[in-house]
């Protein structure tokens, strides 16, 4: 026998996680899946019909096989964990685990190109070339706050569904949550009922946030912002610098330039203000990540409502560092979970405030040697 399901019950009987109900459940669906995989082999699936939605030609719709799973469920509950055993044990050669926000990345980065030869339909051309190299195609995280991204969505995903391509999706929403209030959000409609025509759609009901309970106190993340705190954070980054002497830095992204007010080779230490209240976006942040193996972030204040933005960027940031398995030493006002306690976009913080206390627990720590 083999197969995520496997996996898990093997970690379990080692003591290495916890069982969990929830989670014993998503991973049986996890294994049909990973059944039909095996079944189907590495032979190219199937097109399905497209046009349900009015793109391309108009067609029958196509009996509701599914193209695979949406977990969804509240932070810490060992999704992107079920993911990773899936993807890891997935028969299939062409597959590829990517974080949402560097998918679209890469997407927008296509759209470009295309649009310079002058592609008519330049989503098709790019969901073709994913299909040709990726026939398993799992997300961690997906969450769509940006107009952008929404109105892209739905004809990507139709092409990459019509070309047999199998998708697994963690989320903390349900589908019909998803870009909630956002601009125009009736044009993003379509999306939603695309992912519940062609995925399994399943509600992880999980245990407690684990990372927050492994969480240390200490080490790494100071807060309340006083005189002692930040001498703590001053030393800290002292340290980290060694003999090196810190210079002000420059990061070029295609172009437009980041500005860092200190940084060594392998370390950076700039303040809230300088990353999260100007205009950066997911690509500035991911490319900080590669760059820089430790970040120091100072002046982490309050988020309140009227921050949203401020509030917005600084989950993209922490996306893209945790996703880099950067190390994090950060000053900020409060705890995490009391950071952004409510306004728009507080419902996705609480994934930030999880991360943030994963970010500065021993376990992560040590992983990163």
């Amino acid at each position: 026998m083999s197969g995520p399901l496997h996996t898990y019950r093997k970690r379990v009987a080692s003591g290495t996680i916890t069982s969990d109900p929830g989670q014993a459940m998503a991973l049986e669906k996890l294994q049909l899946l990973w059944n039909r995989l095996k079944e189907r082999g590495n032979a190219p699936p199937a097109p399905a019909p497209r046009g349900w939605f009015g793109f391309g030609t108009k067609a029958a719709k196509p009996e509701p096989a599914l193209n695979g799973i949406y977990l969804y469920g509240g932070v810490g509950i060992g999704k992107s964990m079920m993911m990773d055993l899936f993807h890891a044990n997935a028969p299939v050669e062409k597959k590829r685990r990517v974080h949402f926000h560097d998918f679209m990345q890469s997407v927008h980065a296509e759209l470009r190109e295309e649009r310079k030869r002058g592609t008519t339909d330049p989503l098709i051309p790019i969901a073709k070339r994913i299909a040709a190299d990726t026939r398993l195609l799992c997300f961690d995280e997906m969450q769509v706050t940006d107009i952008a991204d929404a109105m892209i969505l739905s004809h990507l995903f139709e092409e990459l569904f019509a070309q047999g391509v199998v998708v697994v999706a963690t989320s903390n929403r349900h589908p019909t949550e998803l870009y909630k209030n956002g601009l125009n959000r009736h044009l993003f409609e379509p999306f939603i009922d695309l992912l519940q025509q062609r995925l399994d759609v399943l509600h992880v009901n999980g245990p407690p946030d684990y990372r927050k309970l492994d969480a240390q106190r200490g080490g790494v993340y100071f807060t309340p912002i006083d005189e002692d705190t930040r001498q703590a954070f001053d030393d800290l980054w002292r340290s980290f610098c060694g003999a090196a002497t810190p210079f002000p830095a420059m990061l070029n992204l295609q172009g437009r330039f980041i500005d860092l007010p200190l940084a060594t080779k392998t370390e950076v230490r700039a303040g809230f203000t300088d990353l999260c209240a100007k205009p950066l976006g997911p690509g500035d942040y991911l490319l900080l990540a590669k760059t820089y193996r430790t970040v120091f972030l100072e002046d982490v204040p309050l988020l309140t409502p009227e921050k949203r933005d401020q509030a917005k960027r600084f989950v993209t940031l922490i996306d893209a560092l945790y996703e880099a398995r950067a190390r994090l030493v950060i000053l900020a006002a409060a705890e995490p979970e009391s950071l952004y306690p409510k306004g728009d976009g507080a419902f996705e913080f609480e994934r930030t405030a999880s991360r943030l206390m994963e970010m500065r627990s021993e376990k992560y720590l040590a992983a990163l040697g």
